[in-house]
Order: C-alpha cells, then structure tokens, then sequence
C-alpha cells in the first residue's frame, strides 16, 4: 500500500475521534466562559448549535489536515510505526505516565500555593466532570498530539534536515530532538491565550508554569513519538491527565 492510501486511512480512522473530541471540548469550554461573552458568540453565529457546529468542524478540519501531512512527514523521517503496542515500550510508557502523572498533580501544592487563583481553580476538581476527562483524553491526548507531535515536530525536523542535511539519506537524531525541544515550546506557548482568558493576565509566575509544566511534558511526549511512535505519545498524554485528575478528584 502506497504511502498516501495509509495517510488516508490513517485520517479516516482519527474523524471520528476529532467529531467526538470537538463536541466535548467545546461543551467544557461554554462551560468556562462569561455567559455574556458566550452570548456575544452566539449572536455572531446565529445560534448555539450553530456555535457547536463551526468549533467540531475548526477540530476535524485540524486533524485532517494534520493527521494526512502529519503522517507523510513522519513516514519519511523514518518515524512512522506500526500502529500496535510492544509489551516492553508499552510498560515504559505507563511508568513514565503514571510517574508524569504524580508530578503533574503537585501543580495543585506549588504553583497552586503560590498564585491564588489556580489554588482556587482546584477547588472545583473534587467533583467528577465528564465533558473535561473527555476532552482531557480525546482532545489532549490525540487531538493534540497529532498536531504539535505528528504534524508539527515532523514538519520541523523534515525542514531542518532538507535545508542544512539534504545530503543526509537519514535525518540526523540531533535534528529530532532540536525539532522536539521545538514543538514542546510551541505547545506551551498555545497554552498562553488560554491562561491569559483565565487569569485576565499574564505574570512571570504564570509564565513560567505555563512553560515549566507544558513544555517539560511536551518534551517527554516528543521524545516517546521520536523512540516508540506516535501511539505511545498519544497514550502518555492521556495517561498524564487521568492520573492527576484522579488525584485531585480523591484528594479535593
């Protein structure tokens, strides 16, 4: 099978995903707007549903794009395996995930401790909210990971390598990693819009746990897509939230 037919496959089977992803994300994100901003972008588009409609497509649109020319990238760079789990990778992965998992919990003992309104955002934690460990799972943990890893690290590194190693018959490892430090920074820097919403600012504190815990992790999942394959950073993430949303859901 050629290349492209398995670039397509591979996006078929990440639709119905992106559908189920899209439609929970933006469940939990009406739930986090000001009603009179949410009304506002309402009256713009003409009705809720219709709302719910332009935000599930922006979703499948970005993993269709992303999963296609993501997974023709990474097929090249010599990235792409087959799409299954190895006993001893996968072991590796639920430790490492489930030790992210802890440290990324602690979030709500530091930074929480330090900047009043995360310690206050965790105060909502202690109650079980299904569209948030959906979208956590689906969005975060596949969504996500096909565009900054699969599409956008891939896109780095296949760039680096034909402007300065096209000689190169192999992209070198130093390419890889330099393309993951890269796209761990991007990603954290999309969390700053978010975080800006949130908090109506941005302080150095902020910064810096915006950087500090989603590009640290980011590189983690980089690294697990550079060494097993693009499943396992998927599974990490999710694994990642799970765990320390069950932490703050028993301890909150």
């Amino acid at each position: 099978m050629s290349r492209t037919k398995k670039a397509l496959l591979f996006t078929l089977a990440l639709l119905p995903v992106a559908l189920v992803a899209g439609y929970f994300a933006m469940r939990y994100t009406v739930k986090l707007l000001d009603p009179a901003v949410l009304q506002q972008a309402i009256e713009q588009i003409g009705s809720e549903k219709a709302l719910f409609a332009v935000s599930i497509v922006q979703v499948v649109l970005y993993a269709a794009v992303c999963g296609f020319f993501g997974y023709i990238l990474s097929d090249k760079l010599g990235l792409m395996r087959p799409f299954r789990f190895e006993k001893k990778r996968l072991l590796i992965t639920l430790i490492v995930s489930a030790a992210g998992g802890v440290v990324f919990s602690l979030d709500a003992w530091t930074f929480g401790k330090w900047i009043p309104e995360i310690g206050a955002s965790y105060a909502a934690t202690g109650t079980f909210d299904a569209d948030l460990w959906i979208t956590s799972v689906l969005y975060g943990g596949v969504i996500e990971e096909v565009m900054m890893r699969l599409f956008l690290m891939s896109l780095l590194a296949f760039l680096l390598w034909k402007l300065f190693f096209r000689k190169r018959e192999t992209v070198p490892t130093g390419l890889l990693i330099a393309a993951n430090i890269a796209a761990a920074l991007l990603f954290a820097a999309g969390h700053l819009p978010v975080t800006a919403s949130t908090f109506g600012t941005l302080t150095p504190m902020l910064l810096l746990r915006c950087f500090l815990l989603n590009g640290a992790f980011g590189l983690l999942f980089g690294r697990l897509y550079r060494k097993y394959g693009i499943q396992y950073a998927m599974l990490s993430h999710a694994l990642l939230h799970i765990i320390s949303r069950l932490i703050w859901l028993i301890v909150f």
